[in-house]
C-alpha cells in the first residue's frame, strides 16, 4: 500500500482491478474546492490512457516490480518464449505485452520484463536493434534527388521505410518505438 505522496513518472499502480503506470502527475489547488492530485494512468494491459483524481494523502495500492532481462528464444501461439540470463528459467510472455515493437523482436535478442512478482506486465525491446534486409526493390538511378525512400522487409518480416540505396542483405538500425530507419551498419 502507499498513497498519492508516493507518486512519480512511471510508477505502477493497482487502480479498479488492474495495472496502471503513471504517465504524468501534478498537484493541482482549484479556486475553488480542496486540492488534489490530477494524473495520466496508462493501462498496462490495454495500453489506453485516461486522466484520474485522487485526492492528496489518498490510499492507493501499489505495486513494486522489478525490471528483469530475458533472452528471447522462440514464439509459441499467442506467447513468447523468454529465459532468464541469471537463472535459466523460461517465462511466456503475451506478444501484445511488447506491443508494435514486437514486430522487431528476432531470436537471441535481449529484453528488459517488467515482473510483478513472478508475472510479466509488460516487456521492452531495446530502443535499437540492428536488422537484415531479406527483401526490397533495387533503387533506381537518378532518382535519389527528392531523397525518395521504398519499402524493404528485414528478418523479422516486419517491413520498414528505407532510402532508395539500401540493398538485400545489408543490416540496418531500427528505432523500435517508431518502426523508422536510422542507419546502416557497417
Amino acid at each position: 500500500m502507499g498513497s498519492t505522496t508516493d507518486f512519480r513518472n512511471g510508477l505502477i499502480i493497482r487502480f479498479n482491478g488492474e495495472l496502471h503506470q503513471i504517465v504524468e502527475w501534478r498537484h493541482h489547488k482549484p479556486g475553488k474546492g480542496g486540492a488534489m492530485v490530477q494524473t495520466k494512468l496508462k493501462n498496462m494491459r490495454t495500453g489506453s490512457s485516461f486522466d484520474q483524481r485522487f485526492r492528496p494523502g489518498e490510499n492507493v495500492d501499489v505495486v513494486r516490480v522489478e525490471r528483469r532481462k530475458f533472452q528471447y528464444l522462440y514464439p509459441e501461439g499467442d506467447y513468447l518464449c523468454f529465459m532468464d540470463q541469471e537463472t535459466y528459467d523460461q517465462i511466456h510472455v503475451e506478444k501484445e505485452n511488447f506491443g508494435d515493437a514486437v514486430q522487431f523482436l528476432k531470436e537471441g535478442e535481449v529484453c528488459e520484463i517488467l515482473m510483478d512478482g513472478e508475472t510479466p506486465i509488460s516487456g521492452e525491446l531495446p530502443i535499437n536493434v540492428e536488422l537484415e534486409v531479406t527483401e526490397t526493390e533495387p533503387g533506381v538511378r537518378g532518382d535519389t534527388a527528392q531523397g525518395g525512400s521504398k519499402r524493404a522487409v528485414v528478418e523479422t518480416g516486419a517491413t520498414v521505410n528505407v532510402p532508395l540505396f539500401i540493398e538485400e542483405g545489408e543490416v540496418l538500425r531500427i528505432d523500435t518505438r517508431t518502426g523508422e530507419y536510422l542507419e546502416r551498419v557497417k
